[in-house]
């Protein structure tokens, strides 16, 4: 017989106050993966996967699985992951079945179902990471206005929430507002020390306003403590080495890179992005004695995300990549899938900048030059950071100077220093002085 006296069990809810169509266990394992993806701390897929072992009809736990199949390669059956969310949905609430549509959409290519769902329910911290691109997620869209405007939409369901600032201030930091950005982000970091999105976005304001040896103690401290179990600490360690080179201490590069950057310690895309990128930019502040071999780096990354990758911003690492290895045929192919490719952006800016390295590869460096000072204010449309994209004004600076461009090389360098300090800037700057130019 039913004891109609006693209460209803309390219905599930998420971190930020939603509810969950699910038993307290398989809830409390989804809110342990969610929080660990929203600090950025390694362990989520595993407390994930538990949360469907313990409830194999929780619709959320599959989407989320399925979405970290999609973003991070896990090793997930997304297929399966994807039916049983669809399956599953139909259980449970309107803003569960929206977040799964929203999801499953996203995956198949439509990402406007996504946005529509956080104007209807902006507390759902999970899409909205996703809908950004950050150290996290790719993002819905590679404008940055775009992405600021669904950040600020969202900010007035959040308030001061400590998750919430460390998305802001990545924003603010992008939109130059730096103090306002630190100012964030150190209040996140209080309230929780292990925020992977208030620590990079504090990180780039370090290095965006030349705050070199401070930024790398404190990144360094941050890598030592709370950081040590940060999922993207290969690329933590990459700014951390880009204030190395911005002070010219190639010794700590070398050291960097030996203890934290080389493979196999970093493999995937990881040292497609993070690895090859710096190894490329370290080249161009060493006279190349001793560097380690980029072709070395490519054996640790799919073919297919050099290959084929999915978007400019891969592209763009692709060729770096390729061109540190100076692996010209293959970087050659890329040129041409590029522009083979649907998106305006790998035709436009993506194939121009391969073809460009290709010309540096063959000893053409006035030429490269010229190819990489034609994508102009296009380079933005590559997606990822100011950081991240400037190593195209670093390889065309690097391009004006090997052949003798020197009053071209001084005008990009005394924009880049007028803006922040950095002895590599002050050390080329003082080799373009030496000669006229022509």
């Amino acid at each position: 017989m039913i004891d109609l006296l006693r209460p209803a069990p309390a219905p599930q809810r998420d971190l930020f106050g939603l509810p969950l169509t699910t038993g307290a266990a398989a809830a409390a394992a989804y809110n342990d993966g969610v929080r660990l993806l929203l600090t950025v701390q390694r362990g989520a897929l595993r407390a994930l996967a538990r949360s469907i072992a313990l409830d194999p009809t929780f619709a959320l736990g599959h989407a989320a699985l399925a979405l970290l199949a999609h973003e991070y390669g896990a090793p997930v059956d997304r297929t399966a992951r994807e039916a049983s969310a669809r399956r599953h949905a139909a259980r449970s609430t309107e803003r569960e079945r929206s977040h799964v549509h929203a999801v499953l959409q996203h995956l198949g290519g439509d990402s406007s179902c996504l946005a529509a769902h956080l104007r209807e329910h902006p507390r759902d911290a999970l899409l909205l990471s996703v809908a950004v691109p950050t150290i996290a997620f790719a993002g819905i869209t590679t404008v940055p206005q775009e992405a600021w405007h669904i950040v600020e939409r969202c900010r007035p369901a959040y308030g001061p929430d400590w998750w919430f600032a460390g998305l802001l201030a990545f924003v603010r930091q992008e939109q130059g507002r730096f103090d306002e950005a630190y100012d964030l982000a150190c209040r996140s970091l209080v309230a929780e020390p292990a925020a992977g999105h208030s620590v990079h976005a504090r990180t780039h304001v370090h290095y965006e306003t030349g705050d070199h040896d401070a930024g790398l103690r404190w990144l360094d401290g941050w890598l030592a403590t709370a950081g040590q179990h940060a999922e993207s600490t290969a690329h933590f360690s990459w700014h951390a080495a880009l204030h190395e080179l911005s002070v010219d201490d190639l010794d700590a590069v070398r050291r960097r890179w030996d203890t934290q950057l080389a493979p196999p310690r970093v493999s995937g895309c990881r040292a497609l992005v993070d690895s090859a990128s710096l190894l490329w930019r370290w080249s161009l502040s060493d006279d190349g004695a001793g560097l380690p071999d980029a072709a070395d780096v490519l054996e640790h990354v799919p073919a297919e995300q050099v290959d084929e990758p999915h978007s400019p911003f891969m592209a763009m690492h692709a060729a770096v990549a390729l061109c540190a290895a100076a692996d010209v045929e293959r970087l050659r192919r890329l040129h041409r899938r590029c522009l083979r490719a649907p998106d305006p952006a790998m035709r436009e800016v993506a194939a121009p900048l391969a073809a460009s390295l290709v010309l540096l590869c063959r000893g053409q460096a006035g030429a490269a030059a010229d190819g990489l000072g034609r994508l102009g204010g296009a380079v933005w449309r590559l997606g990822g950071s100011d950081a991240q994209r400037e190593v195209v004004e670093d390889s065309r600076i690097a391009c004006l100077l090997a052949c003798g461009r020197h009053h071209e090389a001084r005008g990009l360098l005394d924009a880049r220093l007028d803006r922040r300090g950095s002895a590599r800037d002050s050390r080329w700057r003082a080799q373009a002085e030496g000669a006229p130019g022509c």
